[in-house]
């Protein structure tokens, strides 16, 4: 199986770099940019066939590793890993 984990910064927290990305988009003509917030995406090739086992296994890789949870938002897909 395949896990993806989509983490972002919470509502609220301050986003240094997603503001210099929104200044640097500015400054290179694109206009109409609103906020900007940036993340991390994290790809995981798991041994576990069951999508259940998985799930939980990925939650708490974040919950102990992947996920400042006091900050951060995580959110986990989980899918077959022999499609594109």
């Amino acid at each position: 199986m395949k896990a993806i984990v989509h983490i972002t910064l919470k509502r609220g927290v301050l986003d240094p770099q997603g503001k210099a990305i929104g200044h640097a988009l500015a400054s290179l003509g694109f206009e109409g940019v609103g906020e900007v917030r940036q993340g991390k995406v994290i790809e995981l090739d798991l041994a576990e066939t069951d999508h259940g086992i998985a799930q939980r296994q990925v939650e708490a890789m974040c919950l102990k590793l992947l996920a400042n949870t006091v900050i951060e938002d995580y959110r986990i897909t989980i899918g077959d890993s022999s499609r594109p």
